[in-house]
Formats: structure tokens, sequence, C-alpha cells
């Protein structure tokens, strides 16, 4: 079965990154930051990164089609998300370019043995990749979140999300139920202060 890894590269030094990508073998880092900068972490900006991971060998592709930061529409059909980034990207995720990055993200996979999706959040509860891993899990593939050398977590799809697999392609949302929002328990801890 198909494979997609996701890491966040928090404050990790760029040997300790490299050293968790090598423990899964990772051949490609797809970039999904909207900006690919980091003032905090400057190895991570795009460039020191991109030469950091050719010295060891490993692709990178920044996939702005992918990145986060993008606007909720006024009449979102995902509010089941009571995040306004979250929802944002969840609207987004309705629009062809999305599906263009997506499909720019499987034909990688395809020809990669081993391909993660990289952004800054060190969880994935907390970073729009866990709504791409959603997209991949709807589609079949089989997403492990990098949390450690050591740890690695399976993927499940986002409880309150709804696939309609009639749409081509797949459509997934995130809908408020009976006037409801089906928050996943992990991510209203998170989530219900804002």
């Amino acid at each position: 079965m198909t494979k997609l890894y996701t890491i966040g590269h928090s404050t990790h030094t760029i040997k300790e990154f490299i050293d968790i990508l090598q423990a899964y073998q990772i051949t490609h880092v797809v970039d999904v930051r909207t900006i690919p900068k980091s003032h905090h972490v400057p190895w991570f900006n795009e460039n020191e990164l991109k030469e950091s991971l050719r010295k060891e060998k490993i692709g990178y592709t920044h996939l702005s089609k992918l990145g986060g930061l993008r606007p909720t529409t006024h009449n979102s059909i995902n509010m089941g998300w009571r995040n306004k980034s979250f929802r944002g990207f969840a609207d987004y995720m309705q629009t062809p370019e999305f599906y263009e990055g997506l499909k720019e993200l499987n034909s990688l996979i395809k020809n990669n043995h081993k391909v993660v999706i990289m952004c800054a959040e060190a969880v994935p509860w907390r970073c729009h990749r866990s709504l791409i891993a959603d997209a991949e899990v709807a589609r079949h593939l089989v997403v492990l979140e990098i949390m450690s050398k050591n740890s690695v977590h399976l993927q499940n799809l986002t409880n309150f999300a709804v696939i309609n697999r009639k749409k081509r392609p797949i459509q997934i949302y995130y809908p408020k139920i009976n006037g409801k929002r089906l928050i996943n328990p992990t991510l209203l801890r998170h989530f219900q202060s804002r």
C-alpha cells in the first residue's frame, strides 16, 4: 500500500531533522509551508534546507499549492471547524488549485519511495498538514505522522470529515451536522479556547 509521511520541523537543528528523516529512509521532502522561511530556525529557510538535504541525497520540493494560511469563505461548507485557519484551508481544499497540488504530490510519491510533507508545527493536529493527510487517507493512502526518530503515528481520518466519492476528484469536507460541530476530542482540547 502507498505511504505518505508527515513531519513538522519545529525547532530541531538541521542535524536532528535529517537524522529523523534518515531513520525513516525518507527520500524526498515536500515543503507545504506557504512561505518557506523561518526567522527562529533559519536553517529551515528554503535555500538552506534544500542545500542541506541535497548533501544527504534527499530531494526537496516546495509545493505552494498545498500551503496553508488560506482565508475562509463567507458560505463555508466546513463549519465543523471552529478554528478559522483550518476552516479556511478546508475551503481551499474544494478548489482546482488544491487538487493540482495534490496531483503533484501524488506524482512525487509514485516516483519516490518515501515522501514526507513538511510544515513548521511540531504536532500534526495544530497544522494544516493534517487536512492534507485527510485528503490522502480518503484516497486510500497510508499516512504516517513522524513525531520523533522512534515514534510514528497512523493518521486516521478526522472523525467529522465527510468524503464524497461520487465527485471527481474525490471531495472531502467538514460540515456542521444538525447545528453541531463534531469535533475530534484531541483537536477540541487544542482549539476550544480559540
